[in-house]
């Protein structure tokens, strides 16, 4: 039995090596393309040829080629990637396989990748940490459609270097005219694509040519072999020169005299003393030591994961971002991203999902479908309907809470975040922010020395916020005044903020469209919100129409904060009482876009209390609302926490 395997080359021959030495960092890279285009053979070939095999991997190797092989009597190199049974009874690549190997010039880790087009999120995934692209297409074939949407997924994720392999060369006897055209439309299809380095190579995996050793098949091929490119390319990664970056992922109180805050430092370096800012709060301080579990270091670069001590007690939970002061990152709650949708059911605006971003993981709502890519022309179409899996395209996303990041080409490591879906917990997309979307958002919070913990103990009362939901006349207001009017004579601290008041002052300018209401209940909801820091129990008596709206706002704060009261009553009650002639304007024609007659009103799927206002007398509504309150203002009896409130 011949099996037509090239022999290992020498790693360094004098003769014929006209590299530089020089050391290099580790090249972090990936294969992708189309179904069947030869990846996981190519990374075969290199472990081959590269580092060889030893002698119980080559007689595993042996017997897997005679049962799932498919290159006939020789040892299929695929298979030392496939290691999924499935994967190689299917001869395709389902998950993404990682392997490490060096040359006497270069360290490297490989991502093998799927082609089939059902896998394009394994394909983003491996690509998310790599620096070069090997985009494999197979010569009789020539660009597929998977071979452009790799293209593009790699060019989004902000891989700029592409070896674009012509494999298969050897079934079109070593033609080049058919690798020139190969070229040329690839050229001509990645041209907006703006990669700074595109090299072409003809190779074949199976049998070595120009992986390892220069084939004399292809004697019009002047350039370099894969594995000689791969060792002399420079990625410039600036990973270490950005701005300094730090997700907190625990913080560590190792024993009563011992708090820090570990994590990965994810871009540039920190060194003892220098002053930090805590980007959410905008607390500043120093950086006091910097613990591993080698000792103590006095400066830490991207990559390592370490425990950071500060001088003062700040105030900092799993989720913050540690920066630089004079470079901080954006703060925002609304942002332009590119989403790669890797869920099974399609995505359409006004889905709420978890964004997990670095550390952090707060609520999201997709607002807007900018577009999506056409991934055979790269032309981008406007306002999609949805987004199906494998779509690519631009989203704009409104978070629960503000977040830090930097746009995603400015900084790989806090520009890149998943959404999840928040029934199934599965991811739904990879997401890559373009920018921040509010006016403010290269605005910093200023710390402040009195914190809403401070004001809560001085009124002895958890802060809540009280959302009194409703149609026009079911009662809101009436319930929420004798409330409040009850919790006064108690002696608790409250505030009454009422939609037809609001709507006198702060929110004179805004109508009563859709639009409209999303940013009235916005501005109250951060209204409450500032009184949730005041120490407030603040009661909210607003139409509110809109699910999506009111769970925006609960999403601003911490859990148990926030109370959902539906005041249920039919709209015949309503219009019976009309207790402001709403009803009767709007019959007559002399208000548009009302509550109850020309717009839709979407109730609570899980409020915390349903009064039933056409039942319950407004005393005895407001006797409910009163008891629930005073359950959950009580204070802990542990004193109160920061973080939670």
């Amino acid at each position: 039995m011949t099996m037509r395997v090239a022999a290992r080359p020498p790693a360094l021959d004098p003769a014929n090596d006209t590299l530089p030495v020089r050391d290099r960092g580790a090249l972090r890279f990936i294969t992708c393309g189309s179904v069947d285009d030869g990846k996981s053979t190519l990374i075969g070939r290199l472990l081959h040829d590269s580092i060889g095999l030893l002698e119980d991997q080559l007689a595993g190797l042996k017997d897997d080629s005679r049962r799932f092989g498919t290159t006939g009597e020789e040892l299929d190199l695929a298979l030392l990637l496939d290691g999924l049974e499935a994967e190689r009874e299917q001869g395709i690549t389902i998950d993404v396989a990682y392997r490490f190997f060096s040359t006497a010039r270069r360290a490297f880790v490989v991502a093998d990748t799927p082609g089939h087009a059902q896998y394009t999120r394994n394909m983003a995934t491996g690509a998310s940490t790599a620096e070069l692209a090997v985009l494999l297409v197979d010569a009789r074939k020539g660009l597929m459609e998977q071979t452009r949407r790799h293209a593009a997924i790699v060019a989004l994720l902000g891989i700029r270097h592409v070896v674009l392999a012509v494999n298969k060369i050897d079934l079109v006897d070593f033609s080049q005219e058919r690798h020139d055209a190969i070229v040329a439309d690839f050229t001509a299809f990645a041209a907006p694509l703006a990669f700074r380095s595109v090299v072409a190579i003809p190779l074949s995996a199976r049998f070595g040519d120009n992986v390892t050793i220069r084939s004399r098949n292809t004697p019009w091929y002047e350039g370099p072999t894969l594995i000689r490119h791969l060792e002399a390319v420079e990625t410039s990664d600036q990973v270490d020169e950005a701005p300094f970056r730090m997700g907190v992922q625990w913080v560590n109180r190792a024993d009563i005299d011992f708090r820090g805050v570990a994590g990965t430092v994810a871009s540039g370096r920190v060194a003892v003393g220098d002053t930090v800012v805590v980007a959410g709060s905008g607390k500043t301080t120093r950086v006091k030591r910097i613990v591993t579990l080698d000792g103590d270091l006095g400066s830490a670069a991207a990559g390592r994961a370490v425990t950071l001590t500060f001088t003062d007690d700040v105030d900092i939970a799993r989720g913050d971002l540690i920066a630089d002061p004079r470079a901080r990152p954006m703060s925002a709650r609304r942002l332009a991203a590119d989403l790669v949708w890797m869920g099974e059911a399609p995505g359409a605006a006004g889905d709420r999902y978890l964004m997990k971003i670095g550390s952090a993981t707060v609520p999201a709502t997709v607002t807007r479908l900018v577009d999506t890519l056409d991934v055979a022309t790269l032309e981008r179409r406007a306002d999609p309907l949805g987004f199906a899996l494998n779509t690519i395209g631009r989203v704009e996303i409104e978070a629960g809470s503000r977040i830090a990041f930097d746009p995603y080409a400015d900084n790989r490591e806090t520009g890149a975040f998943i959404l999840i879906d928040r029934t199934t917990h599965l991811t739904v997309a990879a997401g890559l922010v373009v920018e921040g979307l509010d006016r403010a958002r290269e605005v910093h919070r200023h710390p402040t020395e009195v914190t809403g913990a401070v004001r809560a103990a001085l009124k002895s009362q958890v802060p809540l916020a009280v959302w009194l939901t409703g149609l026009p006349g079911s009662g809101k207001s009436t319930i929420a005044n004798l409330v409040e009017r009850r919790l006064a004579a108690l002696g608790r601290h409250t505030m009454l903020l009422d939609g037809d008041n609001l709507r006198q002052g702060i929110n004179a300018d805004l109508g009563f469209d859709a639009a409209a209401r999303a940013e009235n209940v916005r501005r109250v909801g951060e209204i409450a919100r500032l009184m949730a820091e005041a120490g407030l129990v603040t009661l909210v008596a607003l139409v509110s129409p809109f699910r999506a709206d009111r769970e925006r706002v609960a999403a601003l704060f911490p859990a148990g904060r926030f109370v959902e009261i539906f005041v249920d009553a039919s709209p015949e009650t309503c219009r019976a009482r009309d207790p402001k002639g709403l009803y009767a304007k709007a019959e007559a024609g002399r208000i548009v876009n009302f509550t109850g007659r020309d717009q839709a009103y979407e109730p609570p799927l899980e409020p915390a209390l349903v009064l039933r206002s056409d039942e319950l007398s407004p005393e005895d509504a407001a006797e409910q609302v009163v008891e629930l309150i005073l359950a959950r203002i009580e204070p802990p009896l542990g004193g109160f926490d920061s973080a939670q409130l």
